[in-house]
């Protein structure tokens, strides 16, 4: 459990050295990287406070990755205590951030199941889904990597 931590905290620094514009060291570009195509599927479904997101992120090619980092936003804030899923850490007051693990050429990644509670019920939570990290890869179609989803306080599953 501790090597996924550490894999997860490397990466939402590497994700937040990013999202503060560290410049990428001379001679890295942005396209330098394989290219791939991420992209996730899943449910979303809201009751009482809860909030239960499962999602599968898959990868149309054309090179496998090693991992990636799939970002869920919230438009509510979080309970102060959450249990989250391995491979997963809060990001902020509205944001977790999971790590998909491999996702090979034409294949899934690891399911990834979270049930977040909530600071206080909500009657509607908008949940993003997103790409946080990819490694390092050119993905042309963000048509299929980001996602949202108005769930409904009703305790049904929305799809994306």
């Amino acid at each position: 459990m501790a090597v996924r931590r550490g894999a997860v905290r490397s990466v939402v620094v590497a994700g937040l050295l990013l999202t503060l514009g560290v410049s990428v060291p001379a001679g890295a570009h942005a396209w330098a990287g394989p290219e791939a195509d991420v992209a996730y599927h899943g449910r979303v479904a809201l009751s009482q406070g809860k909030l239960r997101i499962w999602l599968v992120p898959e990868n149309d090619g054309p090179a496998a990755l090693a991992n990636t980092t799939v970002r869920v936003r919230l438009s509510a804030d979080l309970a102060d205590r959450q249990e989250l899923a391995g491979g997963c850490a809060r990001a902020g007051l509205r944001e977790v951030v999971c790590e998909t693990g491999p996702l090979p050429l034409h294949g899934r990644g690891r399911h990834i199941g979270l049930e977040l509670g909530l600071r206080e019920p909500a009657a509607e939570v908008v949940v993003r889904v997103d790409t946080w990290w990819n490694g390092g890869a050119t993905d042309r179609n963000h048509l299929n990597n980001e996602h949202m989803v108005l769930a409904l306080d009703t305790g049904d599953a929305y799809a994306f």
